[in-house]
């Protein structure tokens, strides 16, 4: 939902002048320019890195390891089909909503009626739909890790298989593209050129259960207890329990999980602000909440941006993927032949 842009200013469109009136404006000329140099920063590097994630979980996706129920090798598969979804959900949220986003609250831009559904209506239902569908997916991932790290083996053979994984994630694309239906039929534009939601009953709705509780308290809390759980169990695995792949990709997800958590609770509090004050209270500090409103929204988005970045860092197996795409698979066949036969050496030494 876009921070109005009315505030501020009288009935026919004048500024209202008042002795914090020239920091106030400092302060949103501020908040306007970091959205603008942030968001085009996060939209360039979040796009390529988001087709990198596509290529990578892809690749380990269609790997033909081994085509036993409880090996390690399709216990990554159901992982990596997870992250597919979650790398091309984040894409979609890029490319379009983020765009807007650094449209309007950087540039300023108004919205015409003649194109509502374009702006809003379309706009935040694309939103919505593939973001919860992005983070509905880590948490499955998450949780696939636990299962796989569990000594037992009750909790393991919980486990889908290939197939169910694939009708899951076929049932949450269709339940949230469903539950997004009502967000583009709301959605309209105020006199001020600003996307709102036209209908009490439904505005309370959305921000309750849609950006509240499926974008803040629900992901936040299962994150959070799943994680500490799955840390739990990588503890009390031994090497010889658990390959070091295994480690690495739920050690990626572990780190991935702690990001979307840590960037969620400023946007839930947002969203929570809205609910607990009235318009009356929110006019009077709208240049704080509007640098506050930037500041979450540049935290919500870093969710779709930064996943490449993090697996990169923190996963040897994923680097290695990643050189094999550039180097190509002769050049990186023999690169690896260099790095074992110096890596012999050393031991021989």
């Amino acid at each position: 939902m876009s921070f109005s842009s009315c505030y501020n200013t009288r009935i026919d469109g004048t500024l209202l002048k008042s002795p914090s009136n020239e920091l106030m404006d400092e302060l949103t000329i501020f908040s306007r320019r970091l959205m603008i140099i942030v968001g085009i920063f996060m939209y360039v590097f979040g796009s390529i890195g988001n087709l990198l994630n596509i290529y990578v979980f892809y690749a380990w996706s269609r790997s033909r390891k081994s085509l036993s129920r409880y090996s390690n090798g399709y216990r990554s598969k159901n992982s990596s089909l997870y992250l597919l979804t979650s790398s091309i959900s984040n894409l979609i949220v890029i490319i379009y909503p983020l765009l807007t986003r650094i449209i309007f609250d950087g540039f300023k831009y108004a919205v015409d009626r003649k194109h509502v559904f374009l702006w809003c209506q379309l706009r935040f239902s694309l939103l919505h739909t593939f973001d919860l569908i992005s983070l509905t997916s880590i948490c499955l991932a998450t949780f696939d890790r636990y299962l796989i790290t569990c000594r037992k083996v009750r909790f393991r053979h919980l486990i889908p298989t290939r197939k169910q994984t694939k009708q899951m994630i076929f049932v949450i694309v269709c339940f949230f593209s469903i539950h997004s239906i009502p967000i583009g039929y709301y959605f309209d534009v105020t006199n001020c050129g600003q996307c709102r939601i036209n209908s009490r009953i439904y505005l309370y709705y959305y921000l309750w259960t849609t950006q509240i509780f499926f974008r803040g308290i629900i992901p936040i809390l299962f994150l959070s207890i799943v994680c500490l759980l799955t840390f739990k169990q990588l503890n009390k695995l031994e090497r010889n329990q658990l390959k070091l792949k295994e480690k690495q990709f739920s050690r990626m997800l572990l780190l991935i999980s702690l990001a979307i958590v840590l960037s969620s609770i400023p946007y839930c509090i947002e969203h929570v602000y809205y609910v607990m004050f009235s318009n009356d209270y929110i006019d009077k500090q709208s240049s704080n909440l509007y640098f506050y409103h930037i500041i979450s929204s540049i935290l919500f988005y870093t969710n779709s941006v930064t996943s490449f970045y993090i697996f990169y860092i923190s996963t040897p197996n994923f680097r290695a993927q990643i050189r094999k795409l550039f180097l190509g698979e002769r050049n990186f066949g023999s690169m690896r032949i260099m790095i074992i036969a110096q890596s012999s050496r050393r031991r021989c030494c």
